[in-house]
């Protein structure tokens, strides 16, 4: 093999294929669609998933239990990891285990677990916490403080309505 082979043929802007444009270009006449036949026709497009006529995978694949696409995130977080990347008196907050890469990616919800000891005194704020995690937390004397959750739309619209009836009220007055 020579070395300037090995990246012969390989282009970073690859050029599209010109069909249709006569016998010499190799892609003339039918314009590399075959001969008749729906997808000779103009306009034809296929399902993603069509394999030719044979059942597609996602068909025979069988599908099991129910996925709840309006159901909350929720990220986990061990005490043990706690322990392992927090000092004595120190804080710990969303935005702190983000940075620490312990709470990634987007979730709606934080939950602290109770997997793992726990020695140091830490103030733990998170959405939830289990009895465990709550129970080693205060052992250890620290303290947890629980955030709000999301609110959810419809209770935001109450809200903006509730507001906007009482400005009302104030400017007839």
């Amino acid at each position: 093999m020579i070395i300037n082979d090995v990246h012969r043929g390989i282009k970073k802007f690859k050029k599209g294929r010109r069909v249709g444009r006569g016998p010499g270009s190799g892609h003339g006449k039918t314009a590399a669609r075959g001969h008749k036949g729906q997808g000779s026709r103009a306009g034809y497009s296929s399902l993603a998933t069509f394999q030719g006529g044979a059942m597609p995978l996602v068909r025979r694949i069988p599908k099991r239990g129910f996925n709840n696409q309006f159901a909350l995130k929720v990220a986990i977080v061990n005490l043990s990891d706690l322990e392992d990347s927090f000092a004595s008196g120190e804080e710990v907050s969303p935005e702190t285990l983000r940075s620490r890469n312990l709470a990634k990616g987007i979730y709606d919800e934080l939950k602290i677990l109770g997997e793992g000891e726990l020695t140091k005194k830490l103030t733990v704020s998170a959405h939830r916490f289990s009895k465990s995690a709550l129970e080693k937390i205060k052992k250890a004397g620290g303290k947890t403080v629980v955030l709000a959750p999301k609110t959810p739309v419809e209770q935001k619209k109450k809200e903006l309505a509730a507001g906007k009836s009482k400005s009302v009220k104030s400017k007839s007055k």
